[in-house]
Formats: C-alpha cells, structure tokens, sequence
C-alpha cells in the first residue's frame, strides 16, 4: 500500500487511475476527503500517491482480498471508474456485499444505456454515469441554440444556465447588467470572464465585446433573450460529425430523433457498417476526417454545424479550426476534448463549444459527494463548473428547518461577495430572484460563486 493516512471528510475509494479518476483523486482530496485508489498499474498508482497525500493499493478493484486492503469497511463511498464497464459494475457489487457504503459506477456502453435505471436499482447504486451520453445532451442543447457555447439544465430541466460570447458591435457591447435586466424578461446575468478574470457583476457592470457570459433563464426563455439581443436563435439543420466513436453515436441519436440531419465520417469500416445498422437514417461516410477534399465534398462549407468527435485531441482541435476557416455559413463548431494538455493554448483558440467529458464525471460525482457530506437540511440537488473550473453553479434543496435563510428576503441577508442567488425553484415555477423575494421551505435555490467547494447552501451567508 502507498501513501499515508489522513482524517478528513469522508472516506472514499476510487477505482482506476484514468483521466476521469486522476481528476476525482485531484478535486475530492482538494476538499479534504480521505481517498485510497485502486488500480493495476503501480506506475500510475505510485504517482497519484505522491503527488496528492492519498493512499493507494495496487491490484484488482473487483477482488474481495483488494477492497479489504483498501480499507473497504470503513469506506462512505466507492467510485469505479475503470475502462471497462463491466469490472467498474462488479467492483461496485463486490463492495456493496462487503460494507455498507455507497457506490457509483461509470457505464458507457449503449447497450447498457436504455438500462441504467433497472442496473442502479438491482445493484444498489447511488449513481451510474455516462459521460458520452451526458456530452451528448449538452452538445444537443447547444446546436438547439447556436448562440450558445455552455448549457447546463437545472430544476429538473426547468432552468438553464448559459454562457456565450459578447460580439463587437451587438446590443450587449457598452450595456449595464442592470440595463440588461429592465430590457429582458426572466433572465439574470451571473458571471462574466474578461482578460482571464471571472467577475460575479453588480448592476453598474457594463458589458464589453469579447466578454465571456454567463447567465439564468426559465426554459425556452433563452431563445427570445437572444433574439432580442439581436444573436442566432434557430436550431441547425444538419450537422456533420467527425469520428464515430460512442459519442457521436449518441449524438446522432439525438439529432435524427429531433429532425437535424446527420452525417458521419469515421476511418473504420466495420464501424462504419455498425453505425449504418444502428444509425439507418443517418448517412455514414467510411473515409478519414482529416482528408481535406473528403470534407469539402462532404460539404464541410455550407454545413450549418459541426462536431468534432475523434479519439485524438490534436485532429479535434485541427479539424474545428479548419471547419471554422473554410464555413460559408458560420457554422456552429463542437470540440471534444479528453486531455488537458495545453490548456493555456487551447482556451486562446476560437474552439468555439468545448466539451470535456471527464468534467461531466467529475461534476456529478462531486455534487453527489458534497451531498453526502452536507446536513440534512440542505441537499445539492445539480453542480456545475463554469470558466475553467473557476466559477461554480450550485443547485440547493433547502428543508423546513433551515431557518437561517428561509422566510428573509433576500436584501436582508448577509451574503458572502462573489456569491450570486440566480433563481429559486418553487414547485416547478422558475423565479429570477429581486431583494423583495424570499427563500420558502421546500424551494431549490441556485447560486453562482467563485468560491469554490460549498457543501450546504449556510456556506453562502458571510
């Protein structure tokens, strides 16, 4: 076993060294929790352990005799995040016969897809993941708003949270956020990024080109805040995929399924004849994506969207630049990417939406354990990162006897800096929140902070 014991937080096993598991290890013992991984490869073992003060055990995630050397039996929850979907359920099951924690499971194969619901209860899990087919849905919500570059779902789906991008010269360019406010119905701005810096804006903050937003909006209210601003409001058309991985077979999925037509290129022949079987309304092109004449006879120029879905970041990246460059019609762009090299480089290039599915894991996994971690009286419901990880939007269900913030209103309470209440969900109705509103016992209340790692919604009162 490596590493050294600490007495913090929760206790947590997390099985498999990968890119998801790497940043669970990285974000949860930045929170302080207590985090013993498992993993056959000693290499990747030894330097998580030595970079973060974890412990680390080198074997099988699914044996009983490893999950005991693991500590297994004083352990609050057990994520299984390995590459294969099958090993991460045992490991899951083998666990939840030994102690009595929670479990959760990365699953992505479709085939275990349309059974999520009936494997979570039958195995006892808290939670099964799907990172591609969580992507999915966001790419969809995305190219359903082309405007849009970020759209996270709240409330049950009743509320979205987007971010986008202030164009020279368009309405918001040289407007106040309280300007912004008076002009538009049920929308309020939360967080704006300006030359690296994220702000969380007062009323007297004025907009500028190049600025990165976020804002709040009920339901399908989005749509008209952008036609008002003057932005894109139509759904695409048709969309042309690179790469026919499992992502771009849920993705197309989705989009045949609301009517936008789908073409997709992928290397590997054989794919390509399970996609025509699987995908029969999509057209299923066997070529390389990073052919050039391939992708203008594909009709790379006038495509009204594109998603870039290969299983290598660099063509990814490459392949949205070149579809940017050569677009007759400003197509809406999609890069997935996997790693986080590079970084620094990566945000200064017009990627237009960039979606990092590990992310997607993390932000699940993280809300559920804050969760775990927080008093009965206050729940996170949704989290989700915003800006590099620097900005966070926190859905809370706040109970009855949570008295420190219910029955106030809002102006009368002494919240942090840097701590924005977007909405309140009250059976279902989305209220953009004035100083007069008050919190109500059973409401969910959504906040946007800068502060990073608020496990009870009393975290926001300074």
């Amino acid at each position: 076993m490596f590493g050294q014991k600490k007495a913090k937080g929760l206790n947590i096993i997390i099985v498999g060294c990968g890119r998801v598991g790497s940043t669970l290890v990285e974000q949860l013992s930045a929170e302080g929790h207590d985090i013993t991984i498992i993993d056959k490869d000693a290499a990747k073992v030894a330097e998580l352990t030595e970079l973060y003060d974890i412990m680390g055990v080198v074997g099988n995630g699914a044996s009983f005799g490893v999950q005991i050397e693991a500590g297994i039996k004083d352990t609050n929850l057990i994520i299984a995040v390995t590459e294969s979907d099958e090993l991460n359920l045992l490991c899951c099951t083998v666990a939840r016969r030994v102690a009595e924690c929670a479990a959760i499971a990365r699953v992505r194969d479709p085939d275990y897809s349309i059974e999520i619901g009936y494997l979570q209860e039958k195995l006892g899990l808290a939670m099964i993941i799907n990172p591609e087919l969580e992507a999915s849905r966001e790419m969809v919500r995305i190219l359903s708003l082309p405007t849009a570059l970020e759209v996270d779902t709240f409330a049950h789906g009743q509320a979205e949270h987007i971010k986008f991008k202030v164009r020279c010269g368009t309405m918001l360019d040289g407007i106040s956020v309280r300007e912004i406010g008076a002009k538009t119905d049920n929308v309020l701005i939360c967080a704006v990024e300006r030359k690296g810096k994220v702000h969380i804006p007062r009323g007297d903050f004025v907009l500028k080109a190049e600025d990165m937003v976020s804002f709040v909006a009920p339901r399908k209210t989005a749509k008209n805040f952008f036609k008002t601003v003057g932005a894109k409001t139509h759904q695409v058309k048709n969309c042309l995929i690179a790469g026919g991985g499992t992502s771009a077979y849920y993705l197309a999925k989705q989009l045949l399924h609301i009517g936008v037509d789908v073409k997709i290129i992928e290397k590997n022949e054989a794919r390509c004849e399970r996609l025509g079987e699987l995908l029969p309304k999509a057209v299923i092109i066997n070529g390389d994506a990073t052919d050039e004449s391939l992708l203008k006879e594909e009709g790379i120029e006038d495509v009204e969207s594109f998603v870039s879905l290969t299983g290598m970041d660099e063509e990814n990246v490459l392949l949205t630049l070149y579809a940017k460059q050569h677009s007759k019609v400003d197509a809406k762009v999609i890069t997935k990417i996997k790693r986080l090299a590079f970084d620094d480089v990566i945000n200064k290039l017009d990627l237009g939406s960039v979606l990092y599915p590990r992310y997607i894991t993390a932000e699940a996994i993280i809300g559920y354990v804050r969760a775990k971690s927080a008093s009965r009286s206050s729940n996170i419901e949704t989290l989700s990162y915003m800006f590099e990880q620097r900005v966070e939007a926190i859905e809370f269900k706040v109970d009855e006897d949570f008295k420190k913030l219910t029955n106030i209103p809002l102006k009368d309470l002494n919240i942090r800096d840097d701590v924005l209440i977007s909405f309140i969900n009250r059976h279902g109705k989305i209220i953009i929140p004035s100083g007069t509103d008050e919190i109500k016992p059973g409401d969910t209340v959504m906040i946007v902070t800068t502060h990073i790692g608020f496990v009870d919604i009393n975290d926001i009162l300074d």
